[in-house]
């Protein structure tokens, strides 16, 4: 047996200094007892992950979706690598760098996903493609309505306009240069309001050669229509059969001062009775029945639709960006002045008369 032993002893003693020689042939120390020491996480989980700060994505790393969609669990991050002798320390990072916190979002701005939540991306650019495809349609509909929002293609129709206060002094020539054949200026509002431009705009516009006419902005939450049509026809909304002067009329459409009460708090047989009282006073001073203006989704909603007036009230329809003037309120069958669009080449709001010149001047008359 100590044979043996020593035998065995001479063995790896020499098989020891063997092993110490090819080691120190190769250059390699070799390894002593002690804690491993701690590994890099890897690279990937079987695709390449975006860049991230040590391996997790950071709010600008959402830009491979295929990638993230395959991405299940993520690395710890890598401890750092300790300091070579005698270097200086790294200062802090400056603010905005990935070290820094994200400000908070601001309001209405959708928030970045949060961090190891490739659900959030896939969510984010769902929401930012239907946010363009929105803006897309937008677009479209907007053009279309720059389009028909103009004079209808091919219409030789004699082109008209409506003024306010809001216009002030108008050029009536050069409105008349650029295509105007008739004019409605507004005159009055309620019982207390007077347009401080109507003469002058009325005088100038006939002066200029275009046929015109006086509006009356109805308020039938402040008094009767017979008040309000007894004031309108003193300040300016009398009409004459000389040719030039078109019939008074009557705009009557949602309230501007309170959007909660498009009708004005007045019920709809109630509001029926109050355009009867204006017009019956018209009809009265001048012996013509007001033109009514108005929109088909007001008189629907204000006076339930009422044809009382279609058979003997000439219409002035307004519908916007559209085409065509589109489906008549109460029962008229067809429309005499269609307002297209609140802006344009003449000073105001754009108008067509539903007919030739002559049958313009025929209007004017009254036969």
């Amino acid at each position: 047996m100590a044979r043996a032993h020593t035998s065995a002893r001479h063995r790896a003693g020499a098989l020891a200094l063997a092993t110490a020689a090819v080691l120190a042939l190769t250059g390699t120390t070799p390894a002593t007892a002690g804690p491993s020491a701690p590994t890099e996480p890897p690279a990937s989980l079987g695709v390449p992950l975006p860049a991230g700060t040590a391996g997790r994505p950071g709010p600008a790393d959402w830009s491979d979706a295929t990638a993230w969609s395959r991405v299940t669990a993520w690395p710890a991050p890598a401890e750092p690598a300790p300091a070579a002798p005698g270097a200086k320390p790294k200062a802090p990072g400056k603010p905005g760098t990935a070290a820094e916190p994200a400000a908070p979002a601001k309001p209405g701005h959708r928030p970045a996903p949060a961090p190891g939540r490739p659900e959030d991306r896939s969510e984010t650019h769902k929401t930012h493609k239907t946010h363009k495809t929105s803006k897309t349609t937008k677009t479209t509909k907007t053009s279309k309505a720059s389009k028909a929002s103009g004079t209808p293609k091919a219409s030789k129709a004699p082109k008209g306009h409506d003024v306010s206060s809001h216009q002030k002094r108008v050029d009536w020539p050069a409105a008349r240069a650029k295509g105007a054949r008739f004019v409605y200026v507004k005159a009055t509002e309620s019982t207390t309001y007077r347009n401080p431009y109507f003469t002058r705009q009325y005088s100038g516009a006939r002066a200029a050669g275009l046929l015109r006419g006086a509006y009356h902005f109805a308020r039938p939450d402040r008094s009767s229509g017979a008040k309000q049509a007894a004031y309108f026809l003193r300040h300016g909304g009398d009409w004459r059969a000389d040719g030039w002067t078109l019939p008074p009329a009557l705009d009557i459409e949602y309230n501007p001062y309170d959007a909660r009460h498009k009708c004005y708090g007045v019920g709809k047989a109630r509001m029926v009775r109050w355009i009867r009282s204006f017009s019956d006073e018209v009809k009265r001073e001048t012996g013509r029945r007001p033109v009514i203006y108005t929109t088909t989704q007001w008189w629907k909603a204000c006076t339930g639709d009422s044809r009382a007036f279609s058979g003997n009230h000439a219409l002035w329809i307004a519908r916007h960006g559209t085409s065509r003037p589109g489906k008549l309120p109460g029962g008229w069958r067809y429309w005499t002045i269609w307002q297209y669009d609140a802006k344009g080449r003449l000073p105001g709001d754009q108008n067509l008369f539903n007919g030739s010149l002559s049958r313009l001047r025929i209007f004017a008359r009254g036969r």
